[in-house]
């Protein structure tokens, strides 16, 4: 009787043991041992893995993740059945080249999945900010015989009739736009994005303007550019002096989009406040200022996927091996043209 696992494609999983615990629950597990030919070890955080030696030349498909080392042209050159890789994570940079399209190898990312818990976690950080909630907690701890709240004056709060200035109008930037559209009232939403098409904007409910323009209305500005050589510091001395005196900066995108220094100092002047999910260098040194100061809410990188939201994203690359598998189109195909702008 033949062998069934030979007419399945050859698959390995490129990530790290913990990711590829945490994301692939015994049942999808399960799915992806029916669905595959594995290689032994099923998992492995490199190609250079002495165990896959005997194995890459018979390799027709990658499922990567976080904690995958990048795919080299020397690796791709010892993978010459490499048909796909499915990326069950967030940003492809870092792992893939553009060999890989050059090659004709299709790569698919389950990065959209990545785009709801960020935008779920920037929304969230709008309304909080525009209570001035974490740093009039952080002022009650510090004083907490002193309301907060009469330095801060009741004009200054509240999210109606509020300006949100998104940069980028990018997977999660629609998506942010999308949640406060559909949860704040009387919002009104400027995005700036120079490849944005401005009818698509409008129609997203939202009005594209000039980076100056946005800098000058905004009361609270949130980042979602990606880190490109043309994006870094993208939001320096001069943008920052635009912002008026106590605008909210929220950045769940990549810290080197703002001059750190810069914003250090706005932030030690208490003109400006921030929430940041990212920083630069990421973590701050323990010397860093910003940890004590009550305008500055740090959380360590948490606004992506993280546990249970991670699963949904190695169940859509699943999907993606068994569309590949029956030569069905895929639904995350990231093209050469999309990686070279995306995050």
């Amino acid at each position: 009787m033949p062998d069934e696992s030979t007419k399945r494609p050859r698959v390995a999983v490129i990530m790290g043991e913990e990711h590829w615990r945490a994301q692939f629950t015994p049942e999808l597990r399960r799915r992806l041992g029916e669905a595959a030919n594995l290689t032994a070890p099923v998992q492995v955080n490199s190609l250079s893995d002495p165990a896959l030696a005997g194995q890459l030349a018979d390799i027709e498909f990658l499922i990567t993740g976080w904690g995958a080392m990048p795919l080299s042209s020397d690796a791709l050159d010892k993978m010459p059945r490499l048909r796909g890789l499915l990326h069950s994570a967030g940003s492809v940079r870092g792992l893939v080249t553009s060999d890989f399209w050059e090659r004709g190898i299709t790569v698919s990312t389950s990065a959209d999945l990545n785009a709801d818990p960020v935008a779920e976690f920037t929304l969230a950080s709008i309304i909080m900010a525009g209570k001035k909630a974490p740093f009039l907690a952080a002022e009650l701890r510090a004083e907490a015989a002193k309301d907060p709240r009469s330095a801060v004056g009741p004009g200054c709060m509240g999210n109606a009739r509020r300006t949100i200035g998104i940069v980028g109008f990018s997977r999660i930037g629609r998506r942010v736009l999308h949640l406060v559209s559909q949860t704040l009232h009387e919002t009104t939403c400027l995005v700036m994005d120079p490849f944005a098409d401005r009818r698509e904007v409008a129609e997203a409910g939202a009005h594209l303007v000039s980076m100056e323009e946005m800098l000058a209305r905004a009361d609270i500005l949130t980042l979602h550019a990606p880190l490109l050589p043309s994006t870094r510091h993208m939001i320096g001395p001069r943008e920052l002096a635009l912002l008026s005196d106590g605008v909210t900066i929220i950045n769940t995108a990549r810290g080197a989009l703002i001059d750190e220094e810069a914003l250090e100092g706005e932030l030690v002047s208490g003109r400006l406040s921030a929430i940041l999910d990212v920083t630069e260098p990421e973590p701050l040194p323990p010397t860093s200022p910003l940890y004590g100061l009550t305008n500055v809410f740090i959380t360590p990188h948490i606004a992506g996927a993280l546990g249970t939201e991670t699963q949904r994203m190695a169940s859509a690359a699943l999907d993606e091996l068994e569309r590949l598998s029956s030569d069905q189109p895929l639904e995350r195909e990231l093209t050469r043209q999309q990686y070279e702008v995306s995050a």
